[in-house]
């Protein structure tokens, strides 16, 4: 019994090494309108990414800040890449040392 669970074991494996790894690898969602995809905007207490798209359309930077200031933190931008598909890249930092006031929210 043990032998069969093992060479069935080392099939199944075998099989799976064989095949190639697949993007779409739900292939009954291929062609509907669900399928995986990034926000524009996406972030947490550590930073973020904006979509090149969205930062052509409205302001980056002050979505940025605003993001950062939720979580009491000053924005530092890390990258741009500047093409279609492309994302703009930035870390929320402490407030640096020194400084007195906490970083302010703008609300319109």
């Amino acid at each position: 019994m043990r032998m069969i669970r093992a060479a069935s074991l080392v099939a199944v494996c075998g099989m799976l090494a064989c095949t190639p790894a697949r993007a779409d690898w739900l292939p009954w969602l291929r062609g509907s309108d669900w399928l995986p995809w990034v926000p524009p905007f996406k972030g947490n207490d550590t930073g973020g990414i904006i979509a090149y798209q969205l930062a052509q359309q409205t302001d980056a930077r002050q979505l940025a800040v605003d993001h950062c200031a939720n979580y009491g933190k000053v924005v530092k931008f890390l990258a741009v890449d500047a093409q279609y598909g492309g994302y703009i890249s930035f870390a929320c930092r402490w407030v640096p040392f020194g400084a007195k006031d906490r970083p302010l929210r703008t609300r319109y």
